[in-house]
């Protein structure tokens, strides 16, 4: 089942927006970045403690707007890929989501 997210026109470029879907166990924590014209879309878990990279609400880009920052360690990532440049957890990725873009509507399926 699709999850309808929001509008493309809702996340600014550069820009990105934290997003919960599901309940119980099965609530997932996400969230989009909208850099040049592309949207990505990770599960909101860092891949060294398992925190919440968001370091204000709807806030996971570094000040450069160039990398996605962990809140905890300052941690940075690939917009594109997700895989971590700088800090304790170099060389890992955080886990992608899939995203689906229709008529303007960003939806996930995460089932």
């Amino acid at each position: 089942m699709n999850t309808r997210l929001c509008k493309t026109e809702d996340i600014a470029d550069p820009g990105s927006r934290a997003f919960e879907i599901g309940e119980g166990h099965q609530q997932k924590s996400l969230f989009v970045v909208h850099k040049d014209g592309q949207f990505t879309a990770y599960l909101n878990r860092c891949p060294h403690t398992g925190v919440n990279l968001d370091w204000q609400e709807h806030q996971f880009l570094n000040m450069d707007n160039l990398y996605i920052q962990c809140s905890t360690h300052d941690a940075l990532f690939e917009i594109d890929s997700g895989k971590c440049i700088a800090g304790p957890c170099v060389g890992d990725a955080l886990d992608p989501v899939k995203l689906m873009i229709r008529d303007g509507i960003i939806s996930v399926n995460l089932a």
